[in-house]
C-alpha cells in the first residue's frame, strides 16, 4: 500500500465538529448545530470510503507516522495511524452507523434541551473512538480507550438533573477503571518484556516470546476488554447506562464502544493466540456471559433494559469466536450487531417516541398498526439477532458455533442453547410491544404517531444492512490479517449442515415458544417460581456487589480515611500547627505592650544575657 492516505483527517473531522459545537453551540441555531455535527461524521464516513476504495486490496499494513509523542528513557512513541483490514472494517461499522445514528438523533431529540451539547458529545466519541480504531500502538490506543469511557459518561449523564442518570453514569466511569487498571498493567509489563509499545514491535517479538511471558499479558489486557466489552463479572455498567437517550444506546452501547474490547483482542491476536490458557479464560468467560445475560433478559420489562441484557450476551458470544480462534468470526459478529442492535435500540427509541416516554413493555400491544414502520424494520432486526437466514445474524452466528463445535461440542451445544434464548426474548419483546391487546394508557395513545422521516430512513437502511449484511464476506477478506493465529474451522460438509440446521431450529423453537406463551395463551398469567423471582431480579448481583464491595468500601472511606486519617490525623495536625501558632502569637503580643520603660528593660536583660554568653564562651 504505497501514498499518503491522510488518515488523519478521520478522527480531525469529528473533532472539528465537537470543539465548533461545544465552544459556540449554545449561540447557535438547531439547524447550524446539526450542519456542523452530521456533516463532519458524513464527510468521516465518505473519507473512510475513499481510504477504502484505496486500500482494500493490499494485504500488507499501511502505517502513517506524524510525529514523536513521547521520547523518555527507553520509551519513545510516535503519533502514528496504523492502517489494515481489521482497521477498515472497524471505520466503515464506526462512521457508517455512527453517521446513520447522528442523523436519527436530530428527531429524537428534537425537543431535548441542551440540543447542542449531546451533539458536541457525540461527535467527541466518534473522535476518541476513531483514534482507538486508528492506533498503531497499545500506548496510543489507550488515549482512545479511556477517552471513548469519558464520553460514555458524559452521555449516559446527559439528562444529569435525574440522579438514575448521573449514577449510571457514575456506575460506568468507575466499573471500567477496574478493567482499564488491568489494561494499564497488561501495557506494563507488555513493555518490560518487548521494550515497546507498537503494534509491529510487540507482535514481532511475541511469536518467539514463551507461553509464561504471554498469558499474563493477555489476561491483563482481557481484564480490560472484560470491562469495556460488559463480561462478566464486569458487566453490571451496561444494564443502568440505559439511562441515556436512546441513540447514546444504539452508537455507544450496541454497536462501538462495546465492541472496543472485542477488537482490542482480534488485534491482539498474535498475543492470544500463542496462550492457550488465555484463548480458554476467554472462551469460557465469553459463553458465561452469553448465557448469564439471555436468562436475565427473558424477564425484562423495560424495552431498553432487554436490548441491553442482549447486548452484553451477543459481546460473550464475539469473545466466545475469539477465544476458540474464530478471530475473524468474532469480528463479522461485531459487524452484524452493529446493524441489527442498533437497528433495535432505534426501534425501540421510535416507541418510546411514540408513547411519549413509555418503556415498559407491560404498557404497549397492537402497535403495529399504528407504527408500521418502526414495526417492520424491529421485526428485521428481530430476525436477524434470532439467526433466521437468510438474514445477517444467522451466518455470523453460524460461523461462531462452527469454531465453537470444533473446539468442543460442550461450547457449542451451551451456544446453541443461548441463541434458542435470545430468539425467544427478543421475540418476546416484539409480541408484546407490536402485537396482542393494546395495553397503552389513555395519556399515550392519544398522541400516539408514526416517528418522522429524519428518524424512520435510518431504520430503513439498518434495516437493509441487517437483512442483507450477512452476504459480506468479511471472514474471507480477513484472512491474511489473522493468517498464522486464527484456527481454521474445517469439517464436513454433511456436519457443517447438520450444525447449521440445528441453530436454525434452535432459533425458529425460541420465536414458536415466544408466539405461544405472549400470542396464544396472553391472557394466562404465568405461574411465579423462586428461579423466575432469581431472574427477574438479575440475580440480586447489584445487591451482592452492594453489600460485599461498594459498603465496605463506603464505610472504610467514611470512618477511617475520611474521620480517622483525613480529619484526625492531617486535619488534627494543621489545626494543632495554628492553634499552637495562635497561642505564640499572643504571647509575642504582650510584649509589645507600647511601654518605653517596659522596652528599655528588655533591652538590657538581653545585652546582659549577649554580655553572659560570651563570656562563658570566652572563659572556655
Amino acid at each position: 500500500m504505497t501514498g499518503n492516505l491522510h488518515l488523519w483527517l478521520l478522527p480531525a473531522l469529528p473533532l472539528a465538529g465537537f470543539l465548533v459545537n461545544g465552544l459556540a453551540g449554545r449561540r447557535m441555531s438547531k439547524s447550524a448545530v446539526n450542519a456542523v455535527a452530521l456533516g463532519s461524521v458524513t464527510l468521516a464516513f465518505l473519507w473512510t470510503l475513499r481510504v477504502f476504495a484505496a486500500a482494500h486490496g493490499s494485504t500488507e499494513p499501511h502505517i502513517e507516522r506524524y510525529f514523536t509523542w513521547i521520547e523518555s528513557g527507553g520509551l519513545s512513541a510516535d503519533f502514528s495511524f496504523y492502517l489494515d483490514r481489521l482497521t477498515l472494517v472497524m471505520l466503515l461499522v464506526v462512521t457508517g452507523v455512527g453517521a446513520i445514528i447522528h442523523f436519527y438523533s436530530v428527531g429524537y431529540m428534537a425537543h431535548e434541551g441542551g440540543y447542542y451539547r449531546f451533539f458536541a458529545y457525540l461527535n467527541l466519541f466518534m473522535f476518541f473512538m476513531l483514534v482507538l480504531v486508528l492506533a498503531s500502538s497499545y500506548l496510543l490506543m489507550f488515549v482512545g480507550w479511556e477517552g471513548v469511557g469519558l464520553a460514555s459518561f458524559l452521555l449516559i449523564g446527559f439528562w444529569f438533573r435525574k440522579s438514575s442518570a448521573s449514577s449510571a453514569g457514575n456506575k460506568a466511569f468507575i466499573v471500567n477503571r477496574i478493567g482499564d487498571f488491568g489494561f494499564s498493567l497488561g501495557m506494563f509489563l507488555m513493555f518490560l518484556s518487548f521494550q515497546s509499545l507498537d503494534f509491529q514491535t510487540v507482535f514481532a517479538k511475541a511469536g518467539g516470546a514463551p507461553e509464561a511471558t504471554l498469558t499474563p499479558i493477555a489476561l491483563l489486557l482481557f481484564l480490560g476488554a472484560a470491562g469495556k466489552s460488559a463480561q462478566l463479572p464486569l458487566y453490571v455498567w451496561l444494564p443502568d447506562a440505559m439511562e441515556g437517550p436512546t441513540p447514546v444506546s444504539a452508537l455507544i452501547h450496541a454497536a462501538t464502544m462495546v465492541t472496543a474490547g472485542v477488537y482490542m483482542v482480534a488485534r491482539s491476536a498474535p498475543i492470544f493466540s500463542r496462550s492457550p490458557a488465555a484463548m480458554d479464560v476467554v472462551a469460557v468467560v465469553g459463553l458465561g456471559t452469553a448465557l448469564f445475560a439471555a436468562t436475565i433478559g427473558l424477564a425484562q420489562t423495560d424495552i431498553k433494559k432487554v436490548l441491553a441484557y442482549s447486548t452484553v450476551s451477543q459481546l460473550g458470544y464475539m469473545f466466545l469466536a475469539l477465544g476458540v480462534g474464530g478471530f475473524a468470526a468474532g469480528i463479522f459478529h461485531l459487524m452484524t450487531h452493529a446493524f441489527f442492535k442498533a437497528l433495535l435500540f432505534l426501534g425501540a427509541g421510535s416507541v418510546i417516541h411514540a408513547l411519549g416516554g413509555e418503556q415498559d413493555l407491560r404498557r404497549m400491544g397492537a402497535l403495529a398498526s399504528r407504527i408500521p414502520i418502526t414495526c417492520a424494520t424491529f421485526l428485521a432486526g428481530a430476525l436477524a439477532i434470532a439467526g433466521v437466514p437468510p438474514l445477517a445474524g444467522f451466518f455470523s452466528k453460524d460461523e461462531i458455533l462452527i469454531h465453537a463445535w470444533q473446539r468442543s461440542p460442550v461450547l457449542y451445544a451451551v451456544g446453541a442453547f443461548t441463541a434458542s434464548l435470545t430468539a425467544f426474548y427478543v421475540f418476546r419483546a416484539v409480541f408484546l410491544t407490536f402485537y396482542g391487546a393494546s395495553r397503552v394508557s389513555e395519556d399515550a395513545g392519544r398522541h400516539l404517531h408514526e416517528s418522522p422521516v429524519v428518524m424512520t430512513i435510518p431504520l430503513g437502511l439498518l434495516a437493509v444492512l441487517s437483512v442483507a449484511g450477512g452476504w459480506i464476506p468479511v471472514g474471507h477478506w480477513l484472512a491474511p490479517v489473522f493468517a498464522g493465529t486464527a484456527r481454521e474451522a474445517v469439517i464436513g460438509h454433511g456436519l457443517e449442515r447438520g450444525l447449521m440446521a440445528v441453530s436454525v431450529l434452535a432459533g425458529v423453537a425460541g420465536i414458536a415458544l415466544a408466539y405461544w406463551m405472549y400470542l396464544v395463551r396472553a391472557g394466562t398469567a404465568p405461574s411465579r417460581s423462586r428461579l423466575g423471582t432469581l431472574v427477574e431480579n438479575k440475580y440480586y448481583v447489584d445487591e451482592i456487589y452492594s453489600a460485599l464491595i461498594v459498603r465496605p468500601l463506603v464505610a472504610v472511606s467514611t470512618r477511617v480515611l475520611w474521620r480517622g486519617i483525613d480529619a484526625g490525623v492531617i486535619d488534627g495536625a494543621v489545626n494543632l500547627v495554628g492553634r499552637e501558632s495562635l497561642s505564640s502569637g499572643e504571647l509575642l503580643r504582650r510584649l509589645q505592650s507600647g511601654n518605653l520603660r517596659s522596652y528599655a528593660g528588655w533591652v538590657v536583660i538581653g545585652a546582659v544575657a549577649v554580655v553572659a554568653v560570651m563570656g562563658a564562651w570566652m572563659a572556655r
